[in-house]
């Protein structure tokens, strides 16, 4: 979309709100509403004017992810984990550094055929039981435009799981 800048929520006290009574007593429409927000938002927001989600978060690898992008880059998975991967606290495979090193300077990624599974599914939005993955939902509101954009059409969808508001 022309025009459009990235940008944080403005004010995330109705989301926190929101997604902590939808944590508590998920409605049976969630994942068709925040399907149909998912679609909403994408019809705006063009991530290749954003890339926050590379600029400041990374993936879990997984080892056919590892595969993959090793044998595109023609390299041994080993060294490739080497060079770029480590493995964290909680024991998951991630980026050695951010942002991600195969983010391009105009944002495009440079593995995108091959690009971890975390990658093409991000942000996670359009895949079903989003009960299940609410608090990934609000943690990736706080960077991303098109969560953020999910994130604030929620409240107003289910207003009176927001503290203070009647409705629904």
């Amino acid at each position: 979309m022309s025009g459009w800048k990235p940008k944080a929520p403005k004010n995330l006290s109705p989301v926190a709100a929101v997604f902590r009574e939808l944590k508590q007593r998920p409605p049976r429409d969630l994942d068709p509403v925040i399907h149909r927000l998912h679609q909403e938002a994408f019809r705006k927001i063009d991530c290749m004017d954003c890339a926050q989600c590379c600029k400041t978060t990374g993936p879990l690898w997984i080892d056919k992810d590892v595969e993959r992008v090793a044998k595109k880059m023609r390299m041994k998975a080993s060294s490739f984990m080497e060079t770029y991967l480590r493995v964290d606290d909680d024991g998951d495979t991630v980026l050695q550094q951010l942002p991600c090193p195969f983010l391009a300077d105009d944002n495009a990624c440079t593995i995108y055929d091959d690009r971890p599974k975390a990658c093409r599914e991000f942000p996670h939005t359009d895949r079903p039981k989003q009960a299940q993955i609410l608090p990934l939902t609000e943690k990736n509101a706080a960077f991303c435009p098109a969560v953020a954009h999910i994130a604030e059409k929620l409240a107003a969808v289910y207003p009176s799981k927001v503290k203070g508001h009647e409705g629904r």
